[in-house]
């Protein structure tokens, strides 16, 4: 029983260790999800998310009309200076065809183009609970498996992080509101529970398009599980309140790791109203370009010239002995 107790023991410190560090082993994605997680990808790492999408939007009062199209969402993200500091620019461009109807027969289509979404900002971790007052991450308890996989009231405390960024939408847009152009501010705070068992919940508030026509507010809440080492389930129901659209969007899916800096997802996208009715499918996938370099911790002992030259002396008898083993070796002794 001793070596699965063992075995547990690490891979429970493993998980925790992924969990609650900004930088992971393995990739962090925001995807399939439109959330974003309060913590970064970690300084040096370059991480790109991307999916193309189906959608078919439909609305039965008059005037009735749909939607048919695709698109592609995609998000470039970088971990700058500090581990709680990333830079991200996160699109979303869509080529659909809209077609009203006038009824006897008559109707009229509109192809369309253009980015709903073309943004540029940065995130910054403000509080971390999982961080001692010392500024180390908390240690797990490696003598008993079901105390890291227990509930604590701790965890009820959630990571906060905010977000700034700039909007770039084009003249005559027909993805914005009339006269939505230019630049214009975004801001968020994203909060991040992490619960025993696998489990994350994500909040995101949104206050977009600041200062113009057709600002509006969102509101997402994401919650995740994770049932093993490749496999990842979520669901998510996002809110937009503006006086051009108005929606409260649900989406199921999940995720699936295919290497440690490689992951591919899948979700679907639909809501309860007919103002219009949305339905959406998309196929995505993370990859982690990682050049993160763990930083070197000065504890404070420093060793003085004596000391030195007794570690420097211990070190050369340790390898002649080491040397004189291997020699023993190739003559066949144990």
């Amino acid at each position: 029983m001793k070596p699965i107790k063992k075995a547990l023991a690490i891979i429970t410190f493993l998980s925790v260790q992924c969990l609650f560090a900004q930088y992971t082993e393995v990739i962090n994605s925001n995807r399939p999800g439109v959330s974003k997680s309060a913590f970064s990808v970690g300084t040096n790492v370059a991480q790109l998310e991307v999916g193309p999408y189906i959608i078919k939007e439909e609305r039965t009062p008059n005037p009735r009309n749909e939607v048919s199209g695709f698109g592609v969402d995609f998000t470039a993200r970088y971990g700058l200076f500090f581990e709680q500091l990333e830079i991200n620019l996160e699109g979303s461009y869509q080529n659909d065809t809209r077609t009203i109807f006038a009824g006897n027969g008559i109707s009229s289509e509109d192809e369309r183009s253009n980015f709903k979404q073309f943004t540029l900002g940065a995130k910054y971790l403000v509080y971390d609970p999982y961080k001692t007052k010392d500024g180390e991450e908390e240690k797990p308890n490696l003598y008993s498996y079901h105390a890291n996989r227990s509930f604590t009231w701790k965890s009820l405390i959630p990571a906060v992080a905010v977000y700034a960024g700039a909007n770039f939408d084009t003249e005559n847009n027909p993805y914005t509101g009339p006269g939505v152009e230019g630049i214009s501010p975004k801001v968020m705070i994203a909060t991040q529970n992490n619960f025993a068992g696998g489990w994350v919940l994500i909040t995101n508030f949104v206050k977009d398009r600041i200062g113009t026509d057709f600002s509006d507010f969102q509101y997402i809440i994401t919650l995740t599980h994770s049932f093993s080492p490749q496999w990842v389930v979520f669901a998510e129901t996002q809110g937009i309140q503006s006086d051009f659209y108005a929606d409260n969007l649900l989406r199921f899916g999940g995720g699936y790791l295919w290497s440690k800096d490689f992951q591919l997802d899948t979700a679907l996208t639909f809501n309860t109203k007919d103002t219009p009715s949305v339905f959406g499918i998309n196929f995505g996938m993370s990859y982690r370009f990682d050049f993160h370099e763990d930083k070197e911790i000065d504890n404070g002992n420093k060793l003085d010239d004596t000391d030195k030259r007794k570690t420097k002396k211990k070190k050369k008898g340790k390898k002649k002995r080491a040397d004189d083993f291997d020699d023993d070796d190739d003559n066949g002794s144990l």
